[in-house]
């Protein structure tokens, strides 16, 4: 790989969590942990975004966003990671087939709280995502409900492999998710920035 892209060998596992970052905190850490174990995941990777198509405020700078991040998640197994800015995507579709091209036999997971999972038919190709790589879906506070009777969930319900199964998610073939319930962190981003403890422009 070139300077500056996270190394990943054909065959390897490796979860992949998006998200602005805005900023990094111990919510974040917390489920990417448990991804870690639940999913029998080589490594995580945090793509950093640029900026959230669905989000109408600008996040703060992406460097100070990459750092805040480094210094929250700091695991021998998680790479904080900027290669959405590198490949020039804006929607996960776009930055999914940039990485599935850039690593040939890298079994890729996308990770996602399941408050994305009630919410993912309204982004750009969603069905584009289900059908490339598996999901793993790691339950938040409150989110459960919704998340199961989402537009994705029924669509894909044949699709869904069971919790105990999940250390198998990797190794199956795309469409395939896995909704698992976590000891819940509380923390949030929008808190964080509500308290003044961060800056967001």
């Amino acid at each position: 790989m070139s300077s500056g892209w996270p190394p990943a060998r054909p065959g390897q596992a490796v979860g992949l969590l998006g998200g602005s970052f805005d900023p990094a905190h111990q919510g974040h850490a917390h489920i990417t942990r448990e991804a870690l174990k639940r999913f029998g995941l080589d490594h995580v990777w945090w793509l950093v975004s640029p900026g959230n198509p669905l989000k109408e405020n600008a996040p703060a700078p992406l460097a100070d966003r990459l750092a805040k991040a480094r210094q929250v998640m700091d695991h021998p197994r998680v790479t904080v990671t900027d290669v959405e800015a590198k490949l020039g995507t804006r929607y996960t579709a776009q930055t999914l087939r940039g990485l599935i091209r850039r690593y040939p036999g890298v079994r890729f997971v996308w990770l996602m709280g399941a408050d994305n999972l009630a919410s993912l038919h309204h982004w750009q190709d969603w069905r584009d995502i289900m059908e490339m790589v598996p999901v793993g879906v790691l339950a938040r506070p409150g989110d459960r409900i919704s998340a199961r009777r989402s537009v994705a969930a029924q669509l894909y319900d044949d699709a869904r492999l069971v919790g105990p199964a999940s250390q198998m998610l990797p190794q199956m073939e795309a469409p395939c998710w896995c909704y698992i319930n976590l000891p819940l962190s509380e923390a949030s981003s929008s808190a964080i920035r509500a308290k003044g403890d961060w800056r967001s422009s």
